[in-house]
């Protein structure tokens, strides 16, 4: 069996994320990195496009979800994304890590991971 990874790299939005009353009045910036495995047996063997998983149809799923919504956590969003990766039937595998820049004082970032097997 072909298992396929697909990964999206880095991928920058900005939404509204925290509970802090200013965290609640402006988007921040938040970076986006998904890795989900898929069956690929058949679009190895046949090279037709309706036999591949459609990581672009992911993600515009992902960033309409996140530049659209409001969130008070990381673990909530990561949720979120995470469920909109395995809502496609042929993903057995996904995981979603979502980095928040600027969030602690002293370091470039805070990330939450979350993963999700079949």
């Amino acid at each position: 069996m072909a298992n396929a990874i697909i990964n999206v790299t880095n991928l920058r939005l900005r939404t509204f994320i925290g509970f802090n009353p200013d965290e609640r009045e402006k988007k921040q910036d938040v970076v986006i990195n998904l890795e989900i495995h898929y069956p690929a047996d058949d679009a190895c063997k046949t090279d037709e496009v309706d036999q591949a998983l459609n990581y672009k149809v992911i993600t515009k799923e992902v960033i309409s979800l996140v530049e659209q919504g409001h969130f008070l956590l990381l673990e909530k969003l990561v949720a979120e994304i995470l469920a909109v990766c395995h809502s496609h039937p042929s993903v057995h595998y996904a995981k979603a890590r979502v980095d928040k820049p600027h969030a602690l004082r002293f370091a470039d970032s805070v990330s939450l991971t979350l993963d999700w097997a079949k």
